[in-house]
């Protein structure tokens, strides 16, 4: 209930309310169960701003999230920043600055070659000369219009401003591996901005395996294993290990997930196939399979264009040029994910999330 008031009023004020923030650990899995289902602002409010900013985060809190997610990587002088990915061309202006055009390259992330700018070739100082914009302007074209409106933001600022209206953060560490192997390990760096601001509404996720072990013996923070529709974990992968997400998806592999993680972060195919033809299928037992083993479970991402929608939950004309972007059915979608038991769902918009959520309340 704190929560739904906490989004109401932020919506009404236009999100300068502040909430007195509960400086305690986030309940876990088992503790938590029969709460209202966790609304997570993806990138912030991704439908509606462009990702990663603080716009986009603010917008989020205004709409009701519950929790805001930043993506992290790395500076070159070791500050984490919120980016969708280290290489930035398709979310910063930085391929346009002539100042920059020598940094160019091409590097090998999770055993790809990426071209293009990196933010670990950059100090923070330079970062902060760059503008933000649109990463997908042919499905979102509204969020253009703040392109080159917003910095990039550290996470100590999305932390900050989190905590100025009592929602909580959701990071991810972005190829852990990766920035291990140069130097730039983002472990280290996380938990010193979560123990300088005190922040203790958190859930820490991340894709790969390693990070997540190593974090479970430096916090007692809760820590989600995401988990894709298919491949392996990338610290898998590089050592050998011939194992893959599916694995990890099964009554064994859960049980080790719960070892270390306090819940899971999951693809909505992994919760409800979808088969050939676009069509939903039959929902598996993923859900009652990870409550056994007392772990939460997070969908992602709800979105609202019919492109990004089952088929079942597409609307209007497909033969309109605007169809793929027009808005679905994503009320009766997210509704569906929640009728199956899980706990909370990424949302590009945190609006429609936290209007479900409120209708189910009653």
């Amino acid at each position: 209930m704190r929560r739904l008031l906490a989004g109401a009023l932020a919506v009404l004020t236009g999100g300068t309310v502040a909430v007195v923030l509960i400086q305690s650990t986030t309940p876990a899995a088992a503790e938590r169960r029969g709460e209202a289902p966790l609304v997570i602002g993806h990138r912030g409010a991704s439908a509606h701003r462009p990702e990663h900013t603080l716009l986009s985060y603010e917008a989020a809190i205004a709409m009701g999230a519950d929790y805001i997610e930043p993506d992290l990587v790395s500076t070159k002088d070791h500050v984490l920043v919120a980016r969708h990915e280290n290489e930035i061309s398709g979310t910063t202006d930085v391929a346009a600055r002539a100042e920059f055009a020598g940094r160019r390259t091409t590097k090998t992330i999770d055993g790809r070659p990426v071209t293009g700018w990196f933010t670990e070739d950059f100090t923070l100082a330079e970062l902060k000369t760059l503008r933000a914009r649109e990463r997908v302007p042919e499905l979102r074209p509204d969020n253009t219009a703040f392109d080159g409106l917003a910095e990039i933001p550290t996470f100590e600022e999305v932390v900050r401003l989190a905590q100025r209206h009592g929602v909580g953060v959701y990071p991810e560490t972005k190829h852990p591996s990766y920035f291990d192997s140069i130097g730039l390990s983002l472990e280290e760096p996380l938990l010193d901005v979560l123990g300088v601001t005190r922040m203790r509404e958190v859930f820490i996720q991340s894709f790969e395996t390693g990070n997540l072990r190593e974090l479970r013996g430096r916090t007692k923070l809760p820590l989600i294993q995401l988990i894709t529709w298919g491949g392996a974990p990338y610290d898998w992968t590089a050592a050998g290990d011939p194992r893959t997400y599916d694995d990890m998806v099964t009554p064994a592999g859960l049980r080790e997930v719960a070892r270390y993680a306090d819940g899971i972060g999951v693809d909505t195919r992994r919760v409800v196939p979808v088969r050939a033809d676009g069509r939903l299928g039959t929902p598996t037992s993923l859900v009652a399979d990870a409550h056994r083993r007392r772990l939460d479970v997070h969908v992602w991402t709800v979105r609202n264009e019919n492109s990004q929608l089952p088929a079942d939950h597409r609307l209007g004309d497909p033969a309109s040029p605007v169809y793929a972007r027009a808005t679905g059915d994503v009320a009766g979608w997210l509704g569906r994910l929640l009728d199956l038991g899980v706990d909370g769902a990424f949302c590009d918009d945190p609006a429609m999330g936290r209007a479900v959520v409120a209708r189910r309340a009653g």
